[in-house]
């Protein structure tokens, strides 16, 4: 592989990590929100959350551009008050995989925190223990397996993501040239198949990597939270 090809590798393994990481907590969060409570709004929340799922991943792009990029109201913002630059920038192919997958990750939470029994829940808090610690020492390890899921789905169409990346931060080898983009470059230009296969299976094989670890992690997990 060449040193270009291998730097796609890196970028895509940080911009997945980083969306990934960067998505767990909101994640849980509204999961726990959706999965728990009842309040005015709740089916436009939902609606919103899985948008990016129906929406063309161009239309997300180039939302995000608009109101990310540096003219945007949050990206001027973010620029004037912090610094901080997202278009056109590696952490913005992260924010734009983070919302691709966002969606996937809250909906495999949300499942499994609607699985666990809530009479367990209701019986710590009759012991005393606060909704916030009932939620870390019975909910959060009961749900664990589908926090997993989640974050191996966001993982991997982190790792996937094309359209809403490219349209907001466009395809600067080095910069924010991924995988995909790679790949799709290098199947415009003559004699390009044969990076084009070698990335392709490169990508294969970390998917099929995470695919694991996560089977894994989940089965783990699963065996210790069974009766004795």
């Amino acid at each position: 592989m060449t040193e270009e090809e291998w730097t796609a590798v890196r970028l895509s393994l940080l911009v997945a990590v980083t969306a990934t990481a960067a998505s767990l907590l909101p994640g849980i969060a509204v999961a726990w929100l959706l999965a728990r409570r009842q309040f005015w709004g709740k089916g436009l929340v939902d609606t919103i959350v899985h948008l990016p799922l129906i929406m063309p991943p161009v239309v997300t792009g180039y939302l995000l551009l608009i109101l990310f990029g540096r003219r945007g109201p949050i990206g001027a913002f973010l620029e004037q008050t912090f610094g901080i630059v997202l278009a056109f920038r590696w952490t913005g192919a992260a924010l734009a995989c983070a919302v691709m997958g966002f969606p996937l990750m809250v909906r495999a939470i949300r499942l499994s925190i609607e699985a666990v029994d809530t009479r367990l829940e209701s019986a710590a808090g009759t012991l005393g223990a606060s909704p916030l610690w009932v939620f870390a020492t019975v909910t959060l390890p009961l749900c664990l397996p589908g926090v997993i899921a989640g974050a191996i789905l966001t993982f991997a169409k982190a790792m996937g993501e094309f359209g809403a990346t490219i349209t907001f931060v466009s395809n600067i080898p080095g910069e924010t040239q991924t995988l995909p983009s790679a790949i799709y470059t290098l199947t415009q230009i003559p004699g390009g198949d044969a990076g084009a296969l070698r990335l392709t299976a490169v990508s294969i094989a970390i998917s099929m990597a995470a695919l694991l670890a996560s089977e894994v992690l989940a089965r783990r997990i699963g065996t210790r939270h069974l009766p004795a």
